[in-house]
This record gives C-alpha cells, sequence and structure tokens, in this order.
C-alpha cells in the first residue's frame, strides 16, 4: 500500500500510529476509505517518525495536485474534477478528502476515528450553512422561544430542549420563514457548533451531554469559543495559499479600508467555506459568494460609508448592492478589484497595502471519546 515512488509535500493528512499493528489497521482504514471514494489511485502514503511513534502521512501524487489545484488553488477542484458537492454527499466528501490530501497544510489526528470523524464534522457544517439564513443585526440580536438570554450567562437553552433542535432552529427557518438576528461571526459559531454537536450525538454521546448541559446554563462564545472548539492553521508568518481553502473551515475576510472598517459589523466578514469555490451568504443563502464577489462587496465598503445625524459611522447597504452590481458587469474593473483585495491583509492595526485575504482558516477539534481535546470549561 506504501508508495513513496512520488514527490510530495510535507503537509496532507497525518495519522499517529503508537505501534505497528496500529500503523497497518490505520493505514488498512484509510486506504478502504479512499478505495470507496475511488481516489486510491492518486494517494501516496508516506511512514516518517516521530519520537518513539510512528507517522502515517498521505497526500496526492505531485501531478494530480498539479491538475486538480494549480497553486493550491482549490476553489475550482470541483470542476476539474467533475464533482456535484452539493446534490451528492459523496462527492462533498470527495472534496473534503481531495483538499486535505492536497498538502498545502498538515491535518494531524491520532486515530483514522478521529480522521473520520472530522470528515463528517466538515460535512455537517457545509449542510448546515447551505441551510442557513439569518437577519444581519450587530446590535440587537434574537432566538427562537427554546432559548432565554441573559447578560451573565448569553443566550441558553431552555430545559426540556434539544441543543441540535435549537440551533437548528435559530439558523433553518421554518414553515414561517422567521428569520432571527445575527452577526456574521456569532453566526459561523451556531454553524459550527451545530455540526460538532450532531457528530457527538453518534460518536460521543457523553461529552455531547456535557455539552447540552452547558448550553442550559451558560453559552461559550467569542475567543473562549475558539480556543474551545476550533484549532487554526497558517499565520501571519506561514500564510496559507490565498485561494486555498477546505469545506467546513471557517474564515475571515478583512475589511482593507481603514475608514469603513470603523463602522461596526463592518470590520470584515466571517463566513464558512462550503466547498465548490462558494463562501456562506447568511443573509442570502440561495446567493453564496464566490471569492470575487466577496472581494468586490467588501471593496465596495468604502464607497458606502456616512455619519449619521448623530455623528456615527453607518453603512449604506443599498449603495453597496448597486455598486457592486455595477461592478461585476466590468470585467476591467473586476481585475483592478482583485488586484487590491486578494492580498494576505495586514497586521492589526496597519491598513498600507494589504488586502483582505486572511493568512489562517480555522475548523474543530478531536472529538472521539479516547482522543478528544475539546475541553469543555468550568460553569
Amino acid at each position: 500500500m506504501t508508495n513513496n515512488s512520488h514527490a510530495a509535500p510535507s503537509g496532507g493528512v497525518v495519522v499517529l500510529a503508537k505501534t505497528q499493528t496500529d500503523m497497518e489497521v490505520a493505514q488498512a482504514e484509510v486506504w478502504q476509505r479512499l478505495r470507496v471514494l475511488a481516489l486510491s489511485a492518486e494517494v501516496t502514503t508516506i511512514v516518517e517518525s516521530s519520537g518513539a511513534n510512528s507517522v502515517l502521512r498521505f497526500c496526492l501524487h505531485a501531478t494530480s495536485a498539479q491538475t486538480l489545484a494549480p497553486e493550491y488553488n482549490t476553489l475550482t477542484l470541483c470542476a476539474r474534477r467533475n464533482l456535484a458537492p452539493i446534490d451528492n454527499a459523496d462527492d462533498l466528501e470527495r472534496e473534503i478528502w481531495l483538499s486535505m490530501l492536497l498538502g498545502a497544510a498538515r491535518f494531524e489526528f491520532p486515530s483514522y476515528a478521529e480522521l473520520q470523524a472530522a470528515v463528517r464534522i466538515r460535512m455537517n457544517i457545509v449542510t448546515a450553512a447551505r441551510n442557513t439564513t439569518l437577519a444581519f443585526d450587530t446590535e440587537a440580536a434574537e432566538r427562537p422561544d427554546c432559548w432565554t438570554y441573559s447578560e451573565d450567562t448569553g443566550f441558553t437553552i431552555r430545559p426540556g430542549h434539544s441543543l441540535v433542535a435549537a440551533l437548528q432552529k435559530a439558523t433553518q427557518p421554518g414553515p414561517s420563514g422567521r428569520c432571527y438576528s445575527f452577526s456574521c461571526y456569532r453566526a459561523t459559531e451556531y454553524v459550527i457548533l451545530l455540526g460538532i454537536a450532531q457528530e457527538l450525538e453518534y460518536r460521543n454521546p457523553d461529552l455531547y451531554d456535557q455539552l447540552q448541559t452547558h448550553w442550559q446554563q451558560r453559552a461559550i462564545m467569542s475567543g473562549q469559543f475558539h480556543d474551545v472548539f476550533l484549532r487554526e492553521y497558517g499565520s501571519m508568518s506561514a500564510p496559507l495559499p490565498p485561494k486555498y481553502y477546505v469545506p467546513g473551515d471557517r474564515l475571515w475576510f478583512r475589511n482593507p479600508d481603514a475608514h469603513s472598517s470603523d463602522v461596526t459589523g463592518y470590520e470584515g466578514s466571517w463566513v464558512i467555506y462550503l466547498g465548490n469555490g462558494e463562501f456562506t451568504n447568511f443573509w442570502k443563502r440561495d446567493q453564496p459568494y464566490t471569492l470575487t464577489s466577496k472581494c468586490v462587496e467588501l471593496y465596495h465598503w468604502r464607497h458606502a460609508t456616512y455619519r449619521d445625524d448623530a455623528g456615527e459611522l453607518q453603512m449604506d447597504e443599498q449603495i453597496v448592492e448597486q455598486r457592486v452590481q455595477a461592478s461585476l458587469q466590468d470585467e476591467a474593473e473586476v481585475e483592478q478589484i482583485l488586484a487590491t483585495m486578494l492580498k494576505l491583509r495586514e497586521e492589526k492595526g496597519v491598513y498600507r497595502d494589504g488586502g483582505c485575504i486572511d493568512t489562517s482558516r480555522e475548523y474543530p477539534r478531536w472529538v472521539c471519546p479516547a482522543t478528544s481535546d475539546l475541553l469543555l470549561p468550568a460553569l
């Protein structure tokens, strides 16, 4: 099964093996899944050492990687591979595997079970994100009646209600079509939490029960949410390729304009990568963003900023929409905008010549009973 005849990057999917038996079992399990997905002919296995342990690293052959995603551009991977991830769950799984196997980043797992769970969570997140429709509001917030709120605890679940069902009611409109108010950042938290909770119900019910109990007493939000539930890959010192995304990633598009970034809620935009070259549009789920349309929208925020009667900076979304529609009809203007926006972002507080592309992405932690590193804070 091991094939070292092809050059491979340093990243890819990595599984730790503590013993020779562990290595053989993990290798067999991964290869079995790759065969089911019709990917095994394109994958190289490399055995590495990590102290007293062995590490199995799986990555695409260099020729396959370059053909599918030149310069690690995963935005066109589905078109190049003729995948239909929106309608076909197997194709979504293939896109996730292929994106991780490219080797632009190193995705480490302590077992095949954790790898399998991670792929399923990404699929859950993408499905939940595609079904999410919200009302944008950075100051007001609303939830269905299965939620309650206090300043000390945030929005919590009322006793007798399932966390999964409550998250779905808050983010996915029912027959009434009622949309609840969210900021884009909080929206990504709910979508990710839903994806994790759905897997925990199946994979680790004890941890799911703890999570349910926690959310009945106190919400986990903002920086604490990131620390508890997510791991980050890529950094300012080692940035990811600007067009490299894995379905289920959370990421930030920065507003590189100093003036309009002072409007509350327009410092940037938090989204989930849906795959197939699309990013979430939580306000119009039937109109997901492409990288181009997202960049054009952020670019025009600078042209729609004004001060209200109280002297507060505001954003005129109608002007933004009009300018975006006009720009997208002009290829030369789009090219000019992308030349400005498709640069890596600058450091916090710096507005010189950077673009809107972040250097990192985020995805959920391990969740299996024997290896989970998702540790809930004390109540």
